[in-house]
């Protein structure tokens, strides 16, 4: 059985509040935690992704729309590939992706808001500075996950920063603080649309979570799924607290938002999607699904995207074994605005399993559900809070986590152009991925024992499940944690946005 609970001081809830000492605290321990994370994404930054240079596949494709964006204020890269502005971070001649326009222009078929947000920092500082810019935003995401964690599920300061720090500083989100993708600042816009949902949904918190909403299309269309989920749940929760000319009138302001996302693209790209614009799908948009959609083939990647031998969580980050059984915890025990986490990362997880064309591409590993494992993070926060027996375990597969991270940036300080980040990650000599090549399914080049080593995999998932959802049961107040004791929203809490 689980050991009690102490109670702590550090918990935030309204009866437990001791006043300005106490928030300073909190503060200063989320404060140290985004530094620690964004220093640890910050030693990714000179990393080179590739052979051919600092960056690999859609980065430099965002780069220069950056440099576009703050030299020329347009989206037009023509003029940046005509001068090769791409050399200092890609060394080798530049992968066709842009369909040429009768203007001449080229406009990358990518989403412009990431560009938007690194214009600056690349104007100032080049590859590296927005590398840098992206390891600020993996530090403040990682504080304000935590911040989540303790201010609208109860979880103690130590926990939250405990499970969130793991999963932070550890693959894939520590390497997405410093790559050039919209995944880590489409996380981060999730978790404010989170925060600003389960407060108490006042003025400035519609506002904040409308923008958050309307940011993740902005970044990437494919975030559409969790945007969506996560607006149907402001708008329920408006609707059944009587709010209902509100709830409409967010409806209202995401469709206009809509409007304006697909006449843009159509004025700008030349279709629905940033995808119109790219040489790979001039014979229809839908191709960024694939050429051959296969829906009941992609079944596998519900447990590959955690234990594929090279592109799962698991492989790289083991602290996923422990948010496993945190999860299903969780879940199973239906804590208080639930169901704010749930239904985001079950979408964005089925998205990530239906929807992506691959799991396996010239990206670091996990890319396509680094949009939801901050709320995989306050998850297991939350039951490791109530299961602190588990905390050994997530401490000693962190630091598995950190060593194969570590291994991996010395091996490309010290390799020259023979080994790459990205490229060349599965080549590591580090004996413990060694180990788990052996026990570890590989989907990308499937033997006669793929089955079998996919089989148990799965069946060793299913049981750290049970094991998580036993642990919680055991645990004290458990009683307390049903859905029957606590609506999935609800409108306690005063602080509608994080003030750290």
């Amino acid at each position: 059985m689980a050991p009690a609970r102490a109670e702590s001081s550090d918990r935030p809830g309204p009866s437990h509040e001791t006043g300005g000492r106490l928030r300073s605290s909190v503060g200063a321990r989320l404060l140290v935690l985004g530094l620690i994370v964004a220093l640890a994404a910050a030693l990714g930054a000179p990393a080179r992704s590739a052979k051919s240079g600092q960056t690999t596949a859609d980065e430099p494709q965002y780069l220069l729309t950056a440099i576009s964006l703050a030299e020329d204020l347009d989206l037009d890269i023509s003029d940046e590939l005509r001068d090769e502005r791409f050399r200092p971070f890609h060394t080798a001649d530049l992968p066709q992706q842009t369909e040429p326009r009768a203007d001449g222009s080229r406009i990358s078929p990518h989403d412009p808001l990431l560009p938007l947000l690194l214009a600056v920092p690349t104007r100032i500082g080049g590859w590296m500075g927005a590398r840098l810019t992206m390891a600020a935003m993996a530090g403040l995401l990682a504080a304000l996950t935590a911040w989540l964690a303790i201010r609208r599920f109860d979880v103690r300061t130590a926990a939250a920063v405990l499970a969130v720090g793991a999963l932070s500083v550890t693959a894939p989100l520590v390497g997405y603080g410093s790559q050039i993708y919209p995944e880590l600042p489409a996380a981060l816009a999730a978790i404010v649309a989170v925060a600003a949902l389960t407060g108490p949904l006042g003025r400035r918190g519609r506002v904040v979570s409308v923008l958050a909403l309307i940011a993740l299309p902005w970044l990437a269309v494919k975030y559409v799924p969790v945007a969506a989920t996560l607006g149907a749940i402001g708008m329920v929760r408006l609707w059944r607290r009587g709010d209902r000319v509100v709830a409409l009138g967010l409806v209202g302001a995401v469709a206009l938002a809509g409007v304006v996302y697909l006449w843009f693209h159509q004025a700008v790209y030349g279709g629905w999607t940033a995808y119109a614009s790219g040489d790979h799908f001039v014979d229809g948009e839908l191709l960024a699904l694939g050429g051959d959609p296969d829906p009941s083939g992609r079944a596998y990647r519900l447990t590959g995207l955690l234990t594929d031998r090279g592109f799962g969580l698991v492989a790289w980050a083991p602290a996923y074994l422990v948010a496993v059984a945190g999860v299903a915890g969780f879940l199973w025990s239906r804590p208080r605005r639930w169901a704010a986490v749930a239904a985001p990362l079950a979408v964005g997880w089925l998205s990530a399993t239906f929807v992506a064309e691959s799991m396996h591409d010239w990206s670091w590993p996990g890319r396509q559900v680094v949009l939801v494992l901050p709320l995989v993070a306050v998850a297991t926060a939350w039951w490791l809070d109530r299961v602190p027996a588990a905390v050994p375990a997530l401490v000693a597969l962190t630091l598995a986590g950190l060593v194969l991270w570590g291994w991996l940036l010395v091996e490309v300080a010290t390799g020259g152009t023979s080994f790459s980040l990205i490229v060349d990650l599965e080549r590591t000599g580090n004996p413990l991925y060694g180990v788990w090549r052996t026990v570890l399914p590989d989907y990308r080049n499937p033997t006669l024992l793929t089955p079998l080593l996919g089989a148990a995999s799965t069946v060793a998932l299913m049981a750290l499940a049970a094991l998580g959802v036993r642990a919680v049961r055991r645990a004290p107040g458990a009683d307390d944690t049903g859905a029957d004791m606590h609506p999935a929203i609800d409108d306690d809490d005063r602080a509608e946005v994080p003030v750290l």
